[in-house]
């Protein structure tokens, strides 16, 4: 009976697109399945060119976007692909956290295999779906309470919480008859739930893992600030005491905690804080996950829901509507409304006119390169109404620095680093550093 191993399928070499196979004897289980970030997705497909929805797979395939896998991907995704259909030979498929590139080809796999997420995640994957053109697909999906343990074969998984920029992110302690596994998924150290991670980090390094699996977005160059949530607040705070003009932001549209945290600035400074019905819908939706702490329109005192004009409004928009504001609103009661605009919806700035000087605050990662073309377009907005453009954000991330750290703590056999560019910076982290190589398989050696 062959022994256990990691096959890494995506995610290296590479910004997200996270996907690790791990086998033991006949069990096959898949760790996330979502696009890369890469220049090379973008090297084929931009913009409106996208793979075609009637055959998936067979154009993914053409380019190497996605692996070449037996039993994995349904009948109708593999439409026209020279990659025969099969039975499932996958035995279970765990998602780490909502985040496209983490989930975002789950409608590609065949409906048969199970679908294992935490109870948050499954609500965010509905949330998005019902909101958006975003699909996941239907699965045998399987809600897993924290605390549990899954046992496929001769592996056995227990989903662990960690601190990430959306809300139920999970790291994986994976059992093997050679010795654990610990798999980060995306995680930092400097957030709010900053204690998960490091429960995280104990207990991986109490069980002398003979590999970890180890996300380093932050790796190598990495001229960010490690601003803090408490950090992003008091720059906000700071920024709305002193300004007597309307004030805008954009964040990441499901950075439940950025928002939060935005909400609450805004109430110190006794301004409304105005969201898209979007936003509205998300929030309303993770509440009764999330618990109260969480801010929602008809409830928290002082957020609203902007409503742009559209020709048409959705069934799950229309719960929003009788209470929203209007760019009219927005206009007459500037300074004392913090609004949240993403760059989509810059045209709503033609109607809402803002003052020349008003705050416009970037709470999210600053571009990876200096032609961006999405930043430079928000900057030509920005520019044309004179806006001032600050800079607050908290990474969904660790830094250097927190990786080196983590690394040392768990003191695990090999680091084998994933969802980075520069797995060149992860050598002495562990007695060994191994980058590996896609679609090669690594046996585990305890």
């Amino acid at each position: 009976m062959p022994g256990p191993s990691i096959t890494f399928l995506g995610g290296v070499h590479e910004i997200g697109g996270n996907k690790i196979l791990v086998e033991d004897g006949p069990d096959r289980i898949l760790f996330d399945f979502g696009p890369s970030f890469s220049d090379r997705w973008e090297q084929f497909y931009i913009n409106f060119l996208q793979p075609r929805s009637v055959s998936p797979v067979k154009d993914l395939l053409e380019f190497d976007l996605l692996p070449r896998l037996d039993g994995l991907y349904s009948a109708d995704a593999l439409a026209g692909s020279d990659l025969p259909y099969k039975a499932p030979e996958v035995h279970g498929l765990f998602v780490s956290h909502a985040h496209l590139d983490h989930a975002g080809h789950l409608d590609l796999v065949d409906p048969e295999i199970p679908v294992y997420v935490a109870p948050g995640t499954k609500q965010l994957l509905d949330t998005i779906q019902t909101a958006g053109t975003q699909k996941y697909g239907d699965h045998d999906w399987r809600v897993v309470p924290d605390g549990t343990r899954v046992q496929i074969g001769h592996l056995e998984v227990e989903p662990v919480p960690v601190d990430h920029s959306i809300p139920s992110a999970y790291g994986f302690l994976i059992r093997t008859r050679q010795g654990t596994i610990a798999y980060t998924g995306d995680f930092r150290m400097h957030g709010p739930r900053a204690a998960q991670t490091h429960a995280f980090v104990e207990q991986a390094a109490s069980e002398k893992p003979v590999a970890l699996i180890m996300e380093g977005t932050r790796a190598g160059p990495d001229p960010r600030r490690n601003f803090s949530e408490a950090g992003v607040r008091e720059g906000v705070d700071g920024l709305l005491e002193k300004s007597d003009r309307l004030a805008l932001v954009s964040c990441y549209p499901r950075d439940i905690d950025r928002l939060t945290t935005l909400y609450h600035a805004a109430r110190e400074a006794g301004r409304e804080f105005v969201v898209p019905v979007k936003t509205a819908h998300l929030l309303t939706s993770m509440a009764p996950t999330l618990g109260p702490q969480v801010p929602t329109p008809g409830r928290s005192e002082g957020l609203r829901v902007y409503a742009r004009s559209k020709k048409k409004t959705f069934k799950w928009e229309r719960p929003f509507l009788d209470d929203a504001v209007d760019a009219a609103y927005v206009g007459r009661h500037g300074s004392e409304i913090l609004l949240s605009l993403d760059l989509p919806h810059f045209a709503e700035l033609i109607d809402v006119r803002p003052p020349r000087g008003s705050p416009f605050i970037h709470s999210m990662s600053e571009p990876f390169s200096e032609d961006d073309v999405d930043d430079q377009v928000l900057h030509n907005w920005l520019d044309h109404f004179g806006l001032a453009f600050h800079q607050y954000h908290a990474s969904g991330h660790c830094a250097g620095p927190e990786l080196a750290q983590v690394a040392r703590q768990i003191g695990p056999g090999t680091v084998f680093p994933v969802h980075t560019e520069h797995p060149e910076e992860f050598a002495g982290y562990g007695p060994s550093s191994l980058p590996p190589v896609k679609g090669e398989r690594y046996p585990l050696r305890s």
